[in-house]
């Protein structure tokens, strides 16, 4: 028996989207395209949503259509993928990293006292001394739970900066303020919400991404960017309806989502609640068999959040699993079982530790985390035996 680290879920339905669209002889973005749209942005409850080709490219578009230039500051957390820093650096701007907090989201109070050191002149690190202002924060939701998108929120509003929610790990997924608080859906707390449809994401269309914003100028300005600065787009010009006409009004990029990824994606989310469930039911699984196990920590979910369960990521006690997390990810492949490591901080990824200057203790909270993380395997598909198999695994360990 063998438990990979991912599979996707693909049922009949998603074939047959994808198929009709094949047939339809409309492959590129069109008719399926904008129906993702719409159903996307209904679904999460946002105005506008515009579907591109992965949630790198959402970002992207989000701190173009927000203004960021060369030289800019953004913050972002340290814990996170290459993706959320990445799109500052193609501006030319400079992601300024913050620390993690229990969650391995964004530590909110790090980012305020980050927020007020760059206002009071004082030295940050990994920030030149000559730099321009601070544009946005982009907090990422870690494995499927929302960051405290409230304090955030009040953190930008005081700060006059943009929020750009990474959300890769994360749909659906829920919050409140307070314990009495009504449900926000993730897609409507920030400027603008970015999700991966990435092959393991919580829906897939193999490759792809939505950026969703209550902002009709916002929206605007992404979606023409997203296809080469273009007046008008190649559904609007070869539609009966349409013109050959265009103008390239800026010079954009080649970020649009074709029909049929959108297809698949229309089929993955009409199932999105019965994926989520099927996390729901495999993670609290995990938490019942290891909840004795000595030297883990399990992930909980917040009661003011309502987690996505995307990744099951644990947290290993060294002073119990002696022989380390790569042993410990060692002996799980050689039972079998799939892992993975979700992540090494940015800050001590070689370009930015190398560039900023940064040391391992500059974010002391991530650094320390970093060496206990192991991410087990969790996908709709896995059965009750499969969940057991990978208990057994971990149970055969010594510590």
């Amino acid at each position: 028996m063998r438990v990979p680290f991912y599979r996707p879920s693909i049922t009949e339905r998603e074939i047959d989207e994808v198929v009709t669209c094949l047939r339809s002889g409309w492959l590129t973005t069109g008719p399926a395209t904008r129906a993702f749209e719409e159903e996307f942005a209904a679904y999460v409850g946002a105005r506008h949503a515009v579907a591109v080709n992965s949630c790198t490219a959402a970002l992207h578009l989000s701190l173009e259509a927000l203004g960021v230039e060369r030289g800019d500051l953004v913050l972002v957390p340290t814990m996170t993928f290459a993706a959320t820093a990445e799109v500052v650096r193609y501006f030319d701007a400079i992601p300024v990293f913050v620390d993690c907090d229990a969650t391995q989201c964004i530590d909110v109070e790090a980012a305020r006292r980050t927020l007020h050191q760059l206002a009071s002149g004082q030295r940050v690190f990994g920030v030149p001394a000559t730099h321009g202002p601070v544009r946005a924060i982009i907090p990422m939701h870690y494995a499927g739970q929302m960051a405290d998108v409230h304090a955030v929120r009040a953190l930008a509003i005081e700060h006059r900066i943009a929020v750009v929610e990474d959300a890769a790990h994360t749909l659906p997924a829920f919050t409140r303020a307070g314990a009495d608080g009504p449900w926000q859906s993730v897609g409507t707390t920030a400027d603008v919400t970015c999700f991966s449809f990435y092959a393991n994401k919580c829906i897939t269309t193999g490759e792809g991404g939505m950026a969703v914003t209550n902002d009709t100028t916002t929206a605007e300005r992404m979606r023409l960017m997203s296809l080469h600065g273009m007046s008008k787009d190649a559904w609007k010009r070869f539609t009966a309806a349409g013109s050959w006409y265009y103008e390239v009004v800026a010079p954009g990029f080649k970020y649009n989502l074709t029909d049929i990824a959108a297809a698949m994606g229309r089929a993955q989310l009409a199932r999105a609640d019965e994926l989520w469930s099927a996390r729901q039911h495999l993670a609290a699984a995990y938490r019942r068999g290891l909840a004795d196990v000595p030297g883990l920590e399990l992930p909980t979910e917040h009661p003011d959040r309502r987690h996505s369960w995307h990744l099951f990521s644990i947290r290993l006690d060294l002073g119990v699993w002696k022989q380390g997390r790569d042993a410990f990810i060692e002996h799980l492949k050689k039972r079998g079982v799939g892992s993975s490591v979700h992540w090494m901080p940015l800050h001590m990824q070689p370009y930015y530790r190398d560039t900023y200057g940064l040391r391992p203790d500059d974010f002391p909270v991530s650094a320390a985390l970093w060496p206990r993380l192991v991410s087990l395997p969790l996908f709709p598909t896995m059965s009750t035996e499969d969940v057991a198999f990978v208990i057994d695994a971990i149970r055969s360990m010594s510590g």
